[in-house]
């Protein structure tokens, strides 16, 4: 057996147990709590464009537009991520997998999302 195979197989050996074991504990997006952070940042993001998005629809047609397709997509992507992430953790909140955040991002997706869809509509109205 060639050497390259053995030291292949001694790393893999070593590390590919560990690397699974944490995925199926942590969800999504590296370990539990930072993956759950960041889908509930961007889906907060969202929240925030949205709410521009939407004050500045109602000052003509076509105002704000862009912004109201970024917090819709935004919205969904924290809301499915999000949600993703929830579905793969199997412990209740406090245990460190990040249920909490992931949750909170499930709410800040979904308001970012209907935020963006009413400005998106207000603003292919013409006055």
């Amino acid at each position: 057996m060639p050497i390259r195979h053995l030291l292949a197989t001694a790393v893999v050996g070593e590390f590919a147990p560990a690397a699974h074991t944490t995925l199926a504990t942590g969800g999504i997006g590296g370990s539990g709590r930072v993956g759950a952070t960041v889908f509930a940042v961007v889906a907060l993001a969202s929240v925030v464009v949205g709410g521009l998005a939407l004050s500045r629809s109602g000052r003509g047609a076509g105002e704000g537009r862009v912004q109201a397709l970024v917090a819709a997509a935004a919205g969904v992507v924290g809301l499915v991520l999000s949600a993703w992430h929830l579905a793969l953790t199997t412990e209740g909140l406090g245990s460190g997998q990040g249920r909490a955040g992931a949750v909170a991002g499930v709410a800040f997706g979904l308001i970012g999302a209907v935020l963006g869809g009413l400005a998106l509509a207000r603003s292919r109205r013409t006055a």
